[in-house]
Order: structure tokens, then C-alpha cells, then sequence
């Protein structure tokens, strides 16, 4: 089975996969937030969808995934067959040998299963970057991750060559303990610098539609151009993360997506807090600045009645190209996001695998 390259199911014109978040809503927990992920990852095992991914994020009250390695593992013992993944790691974050021994110990637990995606944005603001990192250099580490990046390759694949100060260190679990897969590495992106190096590197891009929309195509475009050929990829594989939520009627799909774009609205202007309900969004009153915002924000923000969704979901994906769509569904409530996952895979008619 190829472990980059996913196959489409029922009338999907690509591979269907989710990026998971780990919302936590206004008046919920964050132990409820993370058994819904367990479920949603559950479902989209049962429903043929292809990956399940986390992101990295770090001092948000509504986000509850900040450890992508602790939670992955957790669904690693409920999931059998779903690839899992970081949707990403921020590498500049960590140290290099950190995430070896991390997606090491993850591809022991689910072998041939697991996906290092990575970013070099901190996943947070530059006070909680700082502190994640222990100095306020945060440009020096962005710009440093080339470098880290074949770090870390090096320790998974433990190829130093001699005479290399780390050539005596070995990431455990890893190839010291005898001949083992490892993780493909996946570049992620909001602009065009990661999309240039995954086409240097010949590695597969996974581009952030769902918060960069406008960089979308020139960043597709820039990476397919550059591509060159590698042990990994013969040839370009792209995907890009998509906001998507499916409701019964377009009504209650709009009231779930005004939560999100409510959650945004607030987090742009520095006041970042739990997802707040549908009533609360609802009785909102939005400034003119703010309302121009949130209509920017949800019109890249596939959402309304199934049939509505899949047109949307084809659609971008035959406007970008794109070789799998990620799909993140943001919401106060874990039961609408479940709805929404299950209702995309009705319309799409994918299989019920048990």
C-alpha cells in the first residue's frame, strides 16, 4: 500500500481525509473535546475516509491539541486501519530528536499508519512561541528549518555520517533496533516557502486552504513547478485542508459555522476563548469591521445541506487540483461535527466498513 498516495471511495473525485482540531466548546471540557476526536476518528475510519491528522496549537482555551504525539497515540489504540498524523508538528518548536523519538514510539504502536506533517509557524502567539522555545528569536528558528528539517530526517532514518557529532545517537525506537518503516514526512503551508522546499525535496505538501485561501493556487502551483523527483515521490502530491461542514438544512449549517467564524473574529483581535454556542454567535453583535470579516471568513467555508457541501467539495477540488481534500469541521458541538462527517460520506456514498 502506497503510504503517501490515498485512493478515492464512492463518487469522491480525490481521497477524503480529516484535520481535527479538538475544539472545545463554551460550557464543555476538554475531556469532552478529546473523546469526540476519538469518535470522529472512529467514524471516519468506518466511513473509508483516509487519513486523520491533528494540529499543534498551543495556549488556546477552544483548541485542545496541543501535544499532536500524546493524542495520536490515544487513537492509535482505538483505530485498526486510518492512517494518523500531525497536521503539524511545529518543528521549530522541538528539538529534531524530540519528534524522532515521539513518531518512533507512534509508528511502533500502529506500524505503517503513522504521518509527520510539518510546520514552521509556532502554532500560537510570539509570547507563547517564546516560551515554548526559550528565547525570542522566533525568526531565527523559522529560518533555521531547512536545517532542522534534515536533522530530523537523519535521526529517523539514523544515517549520520561518521564524524558527525550526532553520529553516535540513535532516535528510539528507530532503525538502531533493527530494519524498520518510518513516517513519511509531510511539508505543511500557508505561503509559498514550504510549498518551494517539499518540491526541492521531492516530498508530498499539504497546503491550509481553510485559513490562507488567497495563497491557495499560487502556492499549489509553485510547488508542482518546482517539483523534483525523489525516493519518496516520482511525481506531485498535494492536499489541501478544507473548512466543511454538512448540517440536515442550510439553517442549522450556518448557525454551526457562525461559531467558528465568531471563535476567529475573537481570536484575531486578541481575545481568544472556548468556542462559543450557536445562541451566543447568534445574538452577537457584530461591528461593520467584524461583520466584513466573518462574510470573508465563511465564504471560503464550504457549508449548507450535503448536496450542497459535495458540489462545494468538487468544485474545489477541480478549481485547485488538488490530490486529496482535508476536511475540518469546526463547530461549538462534537455531535455537529460527527453529523457533518457522516453526512459527507453519505453524499459521496462511501463505504460503511464497520
Amino acid at each position: 500500500m502506497d503510504a503517501i498516495r490515498g485512493t478515492a471511495s464512492g463518487s469522491a473525485p480525490v481521497p477524503l481525509s480529516v484535520l481535527d482540531l479538538a475544539t472545545v466548546g463554551s460550557g464543555t471540557t476538554a475531556t469532552a473535546a478529546l473523546r469526540t476526536s476519538v469518535g470522529i476518528a472512529r467514524r471516519a475510519e468506518a466511513r473509508g475516509f483516509h487519513r486523520y491528522w491533528v494540529a499543534e496549537h498551543h495556549s488556546m482555551p477552544g483548541v485542545a491539541s496541543s501535544s499532536p504525539a500524546v493524542i495520536l497515540a490515544h487513537i492509535a489504540a482505538h483505530t485498526e486501519r486510518i492512517r494518523l498524523g500531525s497536521g503539524g508538528v511545529m518543528l521549530p518548536n522541538h528539538a529534531p530528536l524530540v519528534i524522532a523519538e515521539q513518531f518512533g514510539t507512534l509508528e511502533a504502536f500502529a506500524p505503517g499508519r503513522v504521518d509527520l506533517g510539518l510546520g514552521r509557524a509556532p502554532g500560537t502567539d510570539g509570547a507563547t512561541a517564546a516560551a515554548l522555545r526559550r528565547t525570542d528569536r522566533l525568526n531565527e528558528g523559522a529560518d533555521d528549518f531547512p536545517q532542522q528539517l534534515a536533522e530530523l530526517t537523519r535521526f529517523l532514518d539514523d544515517d549520520f555520517p561518521d564524524g558527525h557529532p550526532y553520529a553516535r545517537i540513535h532516535a528510539v525506537p528507530g532503525p538502531v533496533q533493527g530494519p524498520a518503516a518510518r513516517p513519511p514526512i509531510w511539508l505543511l503551508g500557508s505561503s509559498g516557502f514550504s510549498a518551494r522546499l517539499a518540491a526541492t525535496l521531492g516530498l508530498p505538501f499539504a497546503f491550509a486552504h481553510h485559513f490562507s485561501a488567497q495563497n491557495t493556487l499560487p502556492a499549489l502551483d509553485l510547488y508542482r513547478e518546482s517539483f523534483r523527483p525523489s525516493a519518496v515521490l516520482d511525481a506531485p502530491y498535494a492536499l489541501i485542508g478544507v473548512s466543511a461542514l454538512a448540517a440536515d438544512d442550510e439553517t442549522e449549517a450556518r448557525r454551526q459555522v457562525l461559531t467558528g467564524a465568531l471563535s476567529m473574529v475573537r481570536l484575531r483581535t486578541g481575545r481568544p476563548g472556548l468556542i462559543p454556542t450557536p445562541e451566543e454567535a447568534a445574538a452577537y453583535a457584530f461591528s461593520p469591521l467584524e461583520r466584513e470579516f466573518v462574510d470573508s471568513w465563511l465564504g471560503n467555508v464550504v457549508h449548507g445541506t450535503p448536496d450542497a457541501v459535495r458540489s462545494g467539495l468538487d468544485d474545489l477540488a477541480k478549481r485547485t487540483g488538488a490530490d486529496e481534500l482535508m476536511i475540518t469541521a469546526n463547530a461549538h458541538g462534537g455531535d455537529a461535527r460527527l453529523r457533518s462527517y457522516e453526512l459527507i460520506a453519505d453524499a459521496y456514498g462511501l463505504p460503511h466498513l464497520g
